[in-house]
């Protein structure tokens, strides 16, 4: 049976007939995960700054979804929805675990009209993950890297892991990203070693010992390129000398609604960051290959959600995408994403099918010849097999629920997006924004003025969705103080700004 649901795929998709017996048995899965990594920070998506010569080669032979979406622009809420295949709203990891809530926002000293809601802070444990859902199967599992999704009682073993290395509630390197690593999960080996080398190494290795005997679903997690951003000296001087031959822009930064943020890509040290997790997966692919199992091993790469223009490190840009990580416009939304697997892809194929993270759960399953759970908790993600065929734009609605703060500048909001078109609806204000995305990508003229009847349809959609899935939503602080966040608004334009252009030149120059 699993090998004529596995033709059946091949055929729907390629349209072409496989040979069961020539089917190399269930198919592994390796499913990698970057972390704060932009849509546009590969080659193969436009940067000519950073180098990821392994990833582009991957995107080159599968199918690379131009646009793929993360179901949240901060970390923790979009990696439960890779292993639940629900929308933040449902599963209740609004924010990144350990952000404050209520009372406690005020803390950080921003002077926000709003208190955001409490939030869920662990991974339910009574809901089927997508490890726990191949396991149950008979694959073995395995996870390396950042978790973030809770800790004692929630850690990757306690979710459908066999084995776990590096994961735990931390959300970035405690240890930065060279041997002494400073994590309980993953012990000290040697001296220097670089963090996503030693993960890929791990994975490599793993797979090793286990291919062949009983299918794997391995997660390979990286914790770059989050910060602290942190790479060599020889690469340091490599992508300076990159960034002096073409020759610096004059600015760096330019104001967004409430912070900074980042609109060239420069930074030698992301650069080099960048090129050590690209060379870590160019260690795993270049270990299914020699084991003889990269054709019948599926290999889904993508991040968690859009690169760090504002905020954090103030890392890298998005355009012509706008904002970042933490933010409701594209540049936090949009992610790359790539599938790979020969029997089933044609190398070379782009699709511009919209995807989301918690499309990953049932569409590997499907593409595996796995049946899903039958006590599987209600899911958001479909199986996007059928739509993939068709390579059509699906009209199905996608919601996006955000209501903090953060740290990078985005403002609390739930986001609907519809075929090509876009609302984002403003919990602060009360307001609505109305985004054409075929004809204007960056988000730049707000159609909901002139399209009064359309948005309002919409904000109902988006706004019965919310209250089916049992959102929380942020209120009013009766604290407010105006006259600090003035104050806060001004310092950031007035003093940040010049504060980040000048140590972003003189990190180019090399002091």
């Amino acid at each position: 049976m699993k090998a004529f649901i596995f033709c059946l795929f091949s055929l729907c998709l390629l349209g072409t007939a496989c040979d069961p017996a020539e089917d190399g048995g269930q198919p592994n899965v390796l499913f990698i995960v970057a972390d704060d990594l932009g849509y546009h920070d590969l080659g193969v998506n436009g940067s000519s700054y950073y180098e990821t010569p392994n990833l582009d080669r991957l995107a080159g032979e599968g199918v690379q979804f131009t646009r793929a979406y993360t179901t949240s622009r901060v970390c923790s809420p979009a990696r439960a929805s890779l292993m639940n295949g629900q929308f933040t709203a449902r599963h209740g990891i609004t924010d990144w675990i350990g952000a404050k809530s209520g009372t406690g926002w005020r803390d950080r000293g921003y002077g926000n009209e709003l208190l955001p809601p409490a939030y869920r802070r662990a991974l339910d444990t009574a809901q089927t993950t997508l490890p726990e859902a191949f396991r149950a199967n008979g694959y073995q599992t395995f996870f390396a890297g950042k978790w973030h999704l809770g800790g004692e009682g929630s850690a990757p073993t306690d979710h459908g892991f066999d084995v776990n290395i590096g994961g735990n509630d931390k959300g970035s390197p405690a240890g930065g990203y060279f041997d002494p690593y400073d994590n309980p999960d993953l012990p000290n080996r040697r001296p220097g070693e670089q963090l996503s080398q030693r993960l890929a190494r791990e994975t490599a290795e793993w797979i090793s010992r286990k291919g062949g005997k009983k299918p794997f679903f391995a997660m390979l997690s990286f914790y770059a390129v989050h910060a602290p951003l942190q790479t060599s000296p020889a690469q340091l001087k490599r992508f300076r000398a990159k960034a002096a031959e073409a020759g610096p822009a004059e600015t760096g930064f330019e104001m967004e609604r409430r912070l900074p943020v980042r609109v060239v890509q420069d930074n030698p040290v992301y650069a080099g960051l960048m090129n050590d997790m690209d060379t870590a997966v160019g260690l795993v692919l270049d270990r299914l290959k020699a084991d003889g199992l990269l054709d019948n091993t599926i290999i889904v790469f993508t991040s968690d959600h859009g690169g760090v223009a504002s905020g954090d490190a103030y890392a890298t840009s998005n355009l012509p995408l706008r904002g970042g990580k933490g933010y409701q416009w594209e540049g936090g939304l949009r992610v790359p994403l790539f599938m790979h697997y020969p029997p089933v892809f044609e190398a070379g194929r782009k699709s511009e099918v919209p995807i989301t993270g918690a499309d990953i759960y049932p569409t590997l399953m499907a593409l595996a010849g796995q049946p899903m759970p039958a006590d599987r908790q209600v899911m958001d993600g479909i199986d996007l097999t059928a739509v993939i065929r068709k390579d059509s734009v699906s009209r199905r609605a996608l919601f996006w629920h955000y209501p903090h703060y953060g740290n990078q500048g985005g403002d609390p909001a739930s986001i609907m997006i519809k075929g090509t078109l876009k609302l984002i609806h403003y919990w602060e204000t009360d307001t609505d924004e109305l985004y054409d995305l075929r004809n204007d990508p960056g988000e730049k003229r707000n159609l909901a003025p002139a399209n009064v009847e359309l948005t309002f349809d919409y904000r109902n959609v988006l706004l019965a969705y919310l209250d089916g899935a049992g959102a929380r939503l942020p209120t009013p602080d009766p604290e407010f103080d105006e006259k600090l966040a003035a104050g806060v608004a001004t310092f950031r334009r007035d003093t940040l700004l010049p504060l980040l252009e000048e140590r972003r030149r003189a990190l180019l120059r090399g002091n």
